[in-house]
């Protein structure tokens, strides 16, 4: 299953992202587990959280436990049993499940955080971004990691892998900032600022 390759990531093996065109590229894990404030991208990142902050697809919590650190209320959600756990331990407070179940303290965010490519994630960018708007209070923003290198919106199909796994085939979106400002409007997101740090893009769109 796709969660037991990322679980074996997060413990310690490498592990990779094959794409339908067999091309790979391995899952940055040793970021995830470090602190935000040893990557540029990350440190630009967490500092546009203001307020509370909830964090979609939050991995081992390393955003959350920065933030927590920080006196800023901020919860993690993920569907990874593992990652929950590790959250757990670096002092971050972490949910696991989907982050379009029902959410605690829906329209009470100030910050929605889409971190590590978590903008792809159920294949369907402006389905996610309409539940981000769903979680903001009015005057909030969300903080959305991007691709600059890709332009518009592609679905792909994707599998995790192991030296000892291989994972099923599952659906993921890449969004450029193109796309990202489109689909921000249809849902009452507007594009506030951009940065961008390499092969990693940092967005900020305010809640209207």
């Amino acid at each position: 299953m796709i969660g037991t390759v990322y679980e074996a990531a997060l413990g310690g093996q490498r592990c990779w992202v094959r794409g339908a065109d067999y091309q790979t590229r391995e899952l940055p894990v040793e970021r995830w587990l470090g602190e935000c404030d040893e990557d540029p991208c990350d440190a630009a990142l967490v500092a546009r959280c203001e307020g509370p902050t909830i964090d979609l697809g939050c991995g081992p919590g390393r955003v959350v436990a920065w933030l927590t650190r920080r006196g800023i209320p901020a919860l993690g959600i993920d569907q990874s049993a593992v990652a929950v756990h590790l959250a757990g331990r670096r002092g971050a407070r972490a949910l696991r499940g989907d982050v379009f179940d029902e959410l605690p303290r829906e329209g009470w965010w100030q910050t929605v955080v889409l971190a590590d490519g978590t903008i792809g994630m159920g294949a369907d960018p402006l389905r996610l971004l309409n539940r981000c708007r769903a979680l903001l209070r009015d005057g909030g923003h969300c903080v959305v990691e991007f691709d600059p290198g890709a332009t518009g919106s592609e679905t792909t199909m994707q599998r995790l892998e192991s030296e000892t796994q291989v994972g099923p085939w599952f659906s993921w979106a890449t969004v450029g900032l193109d796309a990202l400002e489109e689909f921000g409007q249809r849902v009452s997101l507007r594009l506030k600022d951009v940065e961008v740090f390499g092969e990693r893009g940092i967005a900020e769109l305010a809640a209207i």
